[in-house]
């Protein structure tokens, strides 16, 4: 299977396409220096061959390559990153609270 990953930067999405035909996206948005994946879907006639790893892993290279920091609301993304944790260190942490009563 070769797999060719878009950024559709108007959509606010990154597409897997094999030749013609659209396999799968990541959806998103944009937060100021964050990226917010939202969604991501495969062709469910396309599901366990890839499609969704080479997905995440051109989302967020391309999110590391533009200094983004990373907040993966979608579970697969989230997961994605957890199995992988050499991308890691592009999830946005928010420090404690420090609110009192």
């Amino acid at each position: 299977m070769d797999i060719t990953v878009t950024h559709d930067a108007a959509g606010k999405r990154y597409e897997a396409h094999e030749g013609g035909s659209r396999l799968g996206l990541a959806a998103y948005v944009l937060a100021d220096r964050m990226i917010v994946f939202t969604h991501t879907e495969v062709d469910p006639a396309h599901e366990g061959r890839g499609v969704g790893s080479a997905l995440a892993r051109a989302a967020l290279d391309d999110a590391r390559a533009r200094g983004l920091a990373v907040m993966p609301l979608c579970p697969f993304i989230k997961g994605w990153i957890q199995r992988h944790p050499e991308y890691a260190d592009l999830q946005f942490n928010a420090p404690p609270s420090t609110a009192t009563d």
